[in-house]
This record gives structure tokens, sequence and C-alpha cells, in this order.
């Protein structure tokens, strides 16, 4: 049993409405990151609310006392605020923004810097006031100073360097380079000092407590792709001016996959163990903790209780060598926590947050005797929460969206069904509220996650991919968990590897004949649908069979060869096949449902941004020119200009939702256009 212990302010009596309507959902705020002060009388979080002018949704920070009080917006500027971190006293918040416009003067012209305010809203300043902003900062432990980094653009002396210069007005794939710089301020002289000028790209720094020592990963330039294999850790120290680089073995070497990504750098308090982790694609992240003594130094891999799968940046429990992070499990989102680490050596793993939660950003005091979290449940959105003692029980500090009781919401539930080879799978159901299986089987819509090492989570949520709206007007939405998806363990995660259009396919379609074979689902008003890799299953789906009646295939892989080729992170792709496409051709063509286009009968709706580094919108270009010119087959490609493999902005995000609701309503319902113009 677990509970929201929820505030008198908090309650209400609901009066229940119909459907949930797309001007319901841009009611809605976003909770991104909470951070409680060094004392724990402050939590402070960033909220993020639709704004029509903007065209976007623009987040501000907002204040409560952790034990009780009313939220208090502390900004207001059309800035986007991120960042939080309080400094040592607690008297400060300081934070990253946008403010202002390119053209105006200083600081206010439209760069990152960063600014703070007190928790009362008063002495809002900017702390830096650079010309091209900065791309990342930290804040010492003592408060006294902010480490800062910035990009230097730098012609390479490659021997092409001045026929480059010379054609200045051409861009070129490689030769110049943002390399980057690492300054320190100091907040009682405010002198800025330069610490790190090196022929590198920093991705992640982090000082120590002291400040003697700087954590940091670099790549040799800024492409993403430069990550996948060829980040590397070290630890800079201030005074010798000279870096000395980890081993690598163990997550290079020894681990799955040579194309890791090196992450989230983080001290102890006493300086005597470095947590970071390494992200491989397709396979599980991983936690590292390197040991700094005199007799016994060396590095570890973090041992993942239950095989759960590592869902955030892992933090240390303040004066200890305890590791605090969030776990994907099952269709949970659980707060592990980690006992003494090092040595080679670990303890036992507890829960601080219950599995029944979905736990999705924490902070904790500096004394750490307090803790809070952002946390949602299958009846209640996310909330900042305390955290008690029990995992089962949370104090809610505020809901944001307290409104939603007003609305006729889904049942949420996790659901489980056998595989063809006998793998259990689980996903997550939304059904109307009221609904029994005596109403009869339901139009069903199926949701397929991106990642795929990602999940879905047995949460309240209102999302423009159908969960929280369309099972409010009458359909069962189901969510499958397909094998490669994370929080069910190794195995269950890898057995992806090599076996993509393959086996997860199996796993949703399974998933599908459950519903029905269950009542819940009509066999005969069944429509798909996904982004990235749920628009690249979405085409597999609709090239595999003809059982659903609509489809919409949002940033959707077509051509795994041409994906290799052209998006940003290669190395996704070599990982799932296991193989260049000079080495795996084969697997690469099984991979690719373009050469079962002829299969497809589905009417798809295509979605795609025209920016997409990710999945390129010559992905969707191909779909479309397959279903339209040469198959003959229902379709209607929407392409979003200068948007990315997100839709982010208002208009777009309107458009994805009410094409989608009309798709499906006349393909799966036979609603007419003059009925469904109508409903809009």
């Amino acid at each position: 049993m677990f509970s929201f212990i929820v505030m008198a302010c908090c309650m209400q009596v609901p009066a229940i409405n119909t459907g949930v309507t797309v001007d319901d959902y841009f009611s809605l705020s976003y909770l991104s990151s909470c951070e409680i002060s060094p004392d724990g009388k402050w939590t402070a979080w960033t909220e993020g609310r639709w704004d029509a002018e903007l065209d976007r949704r623009n987040t501000d920070i907002w204040i409560s006392t952790t034990e009780q009080g009313e939220p208090i917006r502390l900004t207001f500027d059309e800035a986007n605020d991120s960042s939080l971190h309080w400094g040592i006293d607690s008297e400060w918040l300081y934070f990253s923004s946008r403010r202002g416009s390119k053209g105006d003067d200083l600081p206010r012209n439209g760069k990152l810097q960063v600014w703070r305010i007190r928790p009362g809203g008063t002495g809002l300043m900017a702390v830096t006031r650079l010309p091209d902003g900065v791309s990342d900062w930290k804040l010492s432990c003592d408060g006294a100073s902010l480490y800062y980094k910035l990009e230097d653009e730098t012609q390479l002396d490659d021997g092409w360097k001045a026929l480059r210069s010379s054609h200045d007005k051409v861009e070129y794939a490689h030769g110049e380079v943002d390399y980057s710089e690492l300054w320190k301020l100091d907040l009682r002289t405010w002198r800025h000092e330069l610490l790190w000028d090196e022929d590198v790209v920093i991705q992640y720094f982090t000082p120590s407590p002291s400040g003697k020592s700087i954590a940091i990963i670099t790549t040799p330039d800024q492409r993403l792709i430069t990550n996948e294999g060829w980040s590397v850790i070290g630890v800079f120290d201030v005074a010798s001016k000279e870096t000395t680089v980890l081993d690598d073995t163990l997550w290079r070497a020894e681990a799955p996959s040579p194309y890791g990504w090196v992450e989230a750098p983080e001290w102890s308090t006493d300086e005597r163990r470095l947590l970071f982790t390494v992200d491989y694609d397709g396979y599980q992240r991983e936690m590292f903790v390197a040991t700094f003594e005199v007799e016994n130094s060396g590095i570890q891999k973090v041992i993942r209780h239950n095989e759960v799968t590592i869902g955030s940046d892992p933090q240390w429990m303040p004066n200890s060598h305890t590791i605090l992070y969030i776990a994907e499990e099952g269709t949970g989102r659980p707060l592990l926590c980690v006992d003494t680490v090092g040595f080679g050596l670990q303890g036992d793993t507890t829960q601080i947050v219950s599995n029944n939660f979905m736990c999705w950003d924490f902070s904790i005091s500096s004394n750490a005797l307090q803790m809070v979290a952002l946390v949602s449940s299958p009846v209640t959105t996310t909330s900042v929460v305390k955290v008690t003692d029990s995992p089962g029980d949370v104090v809610v500090i505020t809901n944001p969206n307290k409104h939603v009781s007003d609305w006729n919401i889904p049942s949420v539930e996790t659901v489980s069904w056998l595989a063809s080879d006998g793998t259990t799978v689980e996903g997550v159901l939304e059904l109307p509220k009221g609904y029994s299986k005596t109403d009869g089987p339901l139009p069903m819509y199926v949701d397929l996650h991106g990642g795929p090492t990602s999940a879905r989570q047995a949460e309240l949520q209102f999302s423009m991919y159908g969960r929280g709206l369309l099972s409010t007007q009458g359909w069962a939405v189901l969510s499958p968990n397909y094998r490669g998806s994370t929080g069910y363990g190794d195995k269950f995660l890898t057995d992806l590897i090599g076996r993509e259009n393959d086996i997860e396919v199996q796993d949703i379609l399974a998933g599908v004949d459950a519903m029905i074979e269950r009542g819940i689902a009509d066999k005969d008003k069944l429509a798909v649908g996904g982004w990235s890799n749920g628009g690249y299953l979405t085409n597999c789906i609709i090239a595999t069979t003809d059982i659903f009646k609509a489809a919409s295939s949002g940033a959707g892989v077509f051509d795994q060869t041409m994906q290799w080729a052209i998006e940003d992170t290669p190395g996704h792709v070599v990982n799932y096949a296991q193989g260049l496409p000079w080495t795996a051709a084969d697997e690469l063509q099984d991979m690719s449902p373009i050469y079962e286009a002829d299969n497809i009968t589905t009417p798809t709706i295509i979605h795609v941004g025209a920016g997409d580094a990710r999945v390129p919108a010559e992905q969707s270009l191909a779909l479309y020119r397959s279903l339209h010119d040469y198959l003959d087959v229902p379709t209607q490609l929407i392409t979003y200009p200068g948007t990315g493999h997100g839709l982010s902005k208002m208009t777009h995000r309107r458009a994805k939702i009410e094409w989608d609701k009309a798709w499906f309503e006349y393909w799966v319902l036979g609603t007419t256009m003059e009925e469904e113009s109508d409903s809009q």
C-alpha cells in the first residue's frame, strides 16, 4: 500500500467532466526539477506552462517552505529558467536563464547567463555578464566561486587551414572545433580566472568540494558521435594544471559495447570517491566509482540491485559513501539507496521512495536530514513531495495540476502477457473511467515508446502521443514494454540486440492478442502509433500485419542503413545490428521495414520535424513516398518547420493531437469528415 499525504490546501470536490480536450491538455503544468535548500527550509522547483503568444512552454521558478506553505512564483521572464542550485547559506538560489534578446545590452542579451535570486523573490541579479554567455556552470561547495565553461571556435592546423579560411562562406564537416575553456569566477572579488584551455571539448565537469581538483569528461570535438567511444574521464589538478586520465578498461575493453557515453561525474564530500556513469544504446547504463586512497585506489562497477535500470544521474548522500539514484523497475521508478560503496565493495540496496511511485527527480539537504522529490502515481500527476521515513508514503508540498481532479481521468494499471517464446511482457493499460468488461470491447490504441532503451510507467499522464487523451474519449490505450525496454533486467534488455523488427514486434502483437482475448479490445477497431523508436516500430508493425485500421508514425526510421548514414548518434544502429553496413548488410536489411513496404495497407499519418538530427526527415519522406506514390495507401506527411526530434511548439503539438484524433476516428471509428470537423 502506498499513499500521498496531501495538505488541506490541495483538497477539493471534483466536478466530473467528459473527455479531456486539447485545451485541457494545454492547461497542464510540467515539473522538471526540484532543489531543497542546504538548511532544508526551502524547496524550489521549475514549472513549465504553455504560453500561446510564445507558442511554447515557458519555465519559471517557484518556491515554498518544505514543511508547509503556499507556493510562491519567483521569476516571470520569458526566459526558460533552469539548473537550480542553492548557495551554501540558503540565502541565494542560482539558476540559468536566457533573458532578453539578441542585440540587447548585457546581461539581457538572449544568451545563457547565470543569475541568482533570494528565496523571498528579491535581489534578482546576473552573476555572469558574458557576450556569448556560458555553456555550462557549477557552484563551488563553499559558495564562494562559480565555475563556468566557454566555447572557443578554433581552426585546426591540419594543412587545410588556409584554404578553409579563404573559403569561409561554406560549411565544413570537420576542421573547425569549438574547444572548451574552463573559468572560475570569485563571487567576492568578481575576478575571473582561466583554469583550463586545451584542445578538447569538455562535455561534463564538476569541481571537488575543496576546489583542488576538477573531474572532467572530454571528447575530441563537439559532435555527438565523439561521445560514442571517444569520451575520456580525468581528474584535473588545479595547482599543477595536470590531468590524470582514469583507466577505462571496465567501460571500454570489458564492456559489451565500445560505444558508451561517459557521463555525470560526482564527488563524495570527502573527495575520496568519484562517481560517474557510462550509457550504452541497447545495453544497461552502468555506475562506476573511483576510490582515491593512499594505500588502496581503484575503480569498480556498482552492482544494480535486481538488475534495475539506472533512471537518473546518481548522487552521493552528503558526508557519506552512500549512493542515491532513481531506478526503473517494471512500470515503476523507485528512489534507491546503495550503502557504503568503495574498495571494490558495496552494502545493501534499499528503497527510499517505493516502486509503486514514479520518481522523476530528487534533492537532499546538505545535512542529509530532509529530502524532496518529484513523484507521480497511477492516480496523480507529478507533484513536489517531501520524502518520509516510509518508502510508501510521501507528503505533497504542491501539485500544480490539482484541477485534473475535475476531469474524467482514466484508470491506469500494469498488465502482462506471454510472448511467443514464453517470456512475460508487461505494459500499461489505460481504460475510460468506470469501464467494465460487461460494457463490451473498446477501440484500442497501441502506444509505442521510444528508445528503445526506455519504458512506459504506470502513472497518470496526459501526452500528445495518446496517453490520458484517447482513454478519456472512450478508447483503451495499451503501452507495451516490449523486449529491449528498461526496467526488466539485463537479458530482457539485450534480447533485442540483433533482433530488431522481430522479437519486439512479436511482443507487441502478443499484447494486442491478449487484450482482444480478455474482451478489452475490439479486434476490428485497432490503431497503433509512436514517436522516434515508437515511430520505427509503427513502420515495422504495419509492414508485418494488417490488423490495424490506422497508424501514426512519428519521426520513425524506415531504412536502418540510411539511419546509420545520416543520424547524429549512429552507435545506436551499430549496436543493434552488431556491425557496420559493410559487415552487417543482411542484418540492417532485416531491421528495415522499407524492404517489406509492399505489405503495408494501413492508412498512416506521418509526423516529423524538419530539422530532426536524430531521425532525419528523409526517413519519413521515404515512408510517405512509398505509401503515396507507389503503393496507393492512404497517408499524409506533416512536416513541422523549425523543429528537431521533439515537438516543442504549442501549435505543432495541437496539430499532431488533432490530426491523430481525426485520423483514428475516421479510419477506425468511421466518423465522417463533417462529424470530425464539428467535434474540433
